[in-house]
């Protein structure tokens, strides 16, 4: 009869395993819903040895949203600022970031979106960790934009949110509600036509001509 206990790891790769497990768990069933009994029995090993790696149901939930970021194409704000700093083409640099949200994995997006549906504290928590410095950093360039006189002048946060608004929306809507078995679209595609629609708003007089290309795909919708 074949074993089910699970073969011996080091600490580490216990450690690793038990998040992978418990992301799809989580990602699945909600932080409420999500039992660590039961994550132990997918991951095949006593309960006590969760709790030996992660205290709390808690801190095993704030880890699997840790490595989801960590792993994931989302960029922190560090790095985020370092890519504004290096790249000078405003359009190339908002449509590579529009990209690489667009191509995250969708077990981050349901963590945030239950742990927000449950009111969990670990949602603001998450916020104020990465989201809202992700948006202030992003801010803070296109004020320097607007001050070089290549933006129009208007709120730099809330351009930021209009942008990343628009780009996670349009993952929301593919990934999570369903969109995509109905209609698929390059995401590469997308990043550039939501890029521009965004940058015929934001761009002042002077810098539309010469920044906005004609698009050469006339409706930009399918692979």
């Amino acid at each position: 009869m074949p074993s089910t206990r699970a073969p011996r790891l080091s600490g580490t790769d216990r450690r690793q395993q038990i998040l992978r497990v418990a992301a799809e768990t989580f990602a699945h069933q909600g932080y409420k819903g999500a039992t660590t009994r039961e994550i132990a029995q997918q991951a095949r090993v006593n309960e006590a040895i969760i709790f030996r790696h992660f205290p709390t149901k808690e801190d095993l939930y704030w880890a699997v949203i840790e490595e989801q970021c960590r792993q994931g194409s989302s960029r922190t704000s560090g790095e985020l600022q370092k890519e504004l700093e290096e790249q000078a083409d405003l359009r190339r640099l908002l449509s590579t970031l529009a990209s690489n949200i667009l191509r995250r994995d969708t077990r981050l997006t349901r963590l945030l979106l239950y742990s927000a549906l449950e009111n969990h504290k670990l949602s603001q928590r998450f916020y104020r960790t990465y989201v809202s410095t992700y948006y202030e950093v992003l801010a803070e360039h296109l004020q320097r934009r607007m001050e070089r006189g290549e933006l129009r002048k208007m709120d730099p946060l809330l351009a930021s949110r209009g942008f990343l608004g628009m780009i996670g929306n349009h993952f929301l809507v593919q990934e999570i509600f369903g969109g995509k078995r109905f209609q698929k679209f390059n995401p590469d595609r997308v990043a550039e036509t939501l890029t521009d629609i965004w940058l015929n708003g934001a761009l002042s007089k002077r810098q539309t001509d010469r920044n906005i290309p004609r698009s050469k795909h006339k409706n930009g919708t399918k692979n």
